[in-house]
């Protein structure tokens, strides 16, 4: 039971009600990008996007979320030490919150603790107070946010002399371009005060042909998840966009070092999302870019870490299949 909730559901902070106004730009300016239609990967997670990914993990194939868990199993206690005692925890991208838990209870044993779980998936976040609500000596608030803005919330809510940890778990950070990850870390450092810490987890380069079955896997989940995409704009946004026509593929750019998914249209056929009054054409073969995930080795988790405005003070790594946590400490 949480000390200040009372054992109730946790409260779950909402963003913008403009969310949906953000989707169709997002959607528009995508789709009309010069060369290669694209639409960002944080949309895939609606709730059944969610629900969906959830069985992903579950997959022989995918290997990455029992990595994850296999390294919180043995080393949570430890990661935890290394840290300065942080009262507030915050997550992006919380998911579930499994893995998390192992977190939490490390760092419950010391002292109390506020976490805020931070996804853009409400579901998600429902799952995750399920999942955490009543962990004894955590009181837990989610954010329904982008992730810089649900941080900046975090930082505000903290006392004097609170230290704040926080998790970006799952390799999240590999969805992001060569250089929007740098990016995107000098932008949470410069919410971090010196000696908070920062948990990144990246999922290590390995062998193409393990990648690929892990993003095409033989049961189809990870195709129903990509598909779901042009389910959730025909939903939200009105449009007549037929799954039937579109193929799940998916590449591997060795240039880059990261996995791509695409939704590849199987005919020349025409779209229209009523809602923006905006149609356009696709050619056969032609694809959209849902998603990317790069993979690192540890020296460049490790370096990318020092040129943002941390000092690596540990990693711990998943022999079998490859795959690391960093502890970060801003400086």
């Amino acid at each position: 039971m949480t000390d200040d909730l009372m054992g109730t559901t946790p409260p779950i902070q909402t963003g913008s009600p403009s969310a949906t106004a953000e989707f169709c730009s997002d959607v528009l300016i995508g789709l009309q990008h010069p060369g290669q239609k694209e639409i960002p990967s944080k949309y895939l997670y609606d709730a059944v996007g969610s629900a969906l990914f959830d069985a992903i993990c579950l997959l022989p194939e995918y290997g990455l979320t029992r990595a994850e868990l296999r390294i919180l199993e043995r080393h949570a206690d430890e990661i935890i030490a290394r840290t300065t005692g942080p009262a507030v925890v915050a997550e992006l991208g919380s998911g579930s919150g499994q893995k998390t838990r192992l977190l939490l209870e490390s760092l419950a044993r010391r002292q109390r603790v506020n976490y805020y779980p931070i996804d853009v998936s409400g579901s998600a976040l429902y799952r995750c107070s399920q999942e955490l609500g009543n962990l004894d000596m955590v009181s837990l608030v989610g954010f329904e946010s982008a992730y810089l803005d649900g941080l900046r919330e975090v930082a505000l809510r903290r006392r004097d002399g609170e230290r704040l940890l926080v998790l970006f778990l799952g390799s999240t950070i590999g969805n992001f371009d060569r250089g929007a990850d740098e990016a995107f870390l000098c932008a949470v450092r410069t919410i971090l005060k010196k000696g908070d810490a920062l948990l990144l987890a990246t999922d290590l380069q390995k062998p193409v042909e393990v990648l690929i079955k892990a993003y095409d896997d033989s049961a189809g989940v990870t195709a129903a998840f990509n598909k779901n995409l042009l389910a959730r704009i025909n939903c939200e946004l009105n449009a007549n966009f037929d799954l039937s026509r579109f193929d799940h593929v998916v590449r591997y750019d060795t240039a880059e070092d990261r996995i791509e998914m695409h939704l590849r249209s199987k005919v020349r056929q025409q779209i229209t999302i009523r809602d923006a009054r905006f149609s356009f054409a696709m050619q056969s073969g032609e694809t959209i870019w849902t998603e990317s995930s790069h993979k690192y080795t540890l020296q460049q988790a490790r370096e990318l870490g020092e040129r943002t405005g941390y000092r690596c003070l540990g990693q711990w790594v998943d022999s079998e299949w490859p795959f690391a946590e960093s502890l970060l400490i801003a400086v």
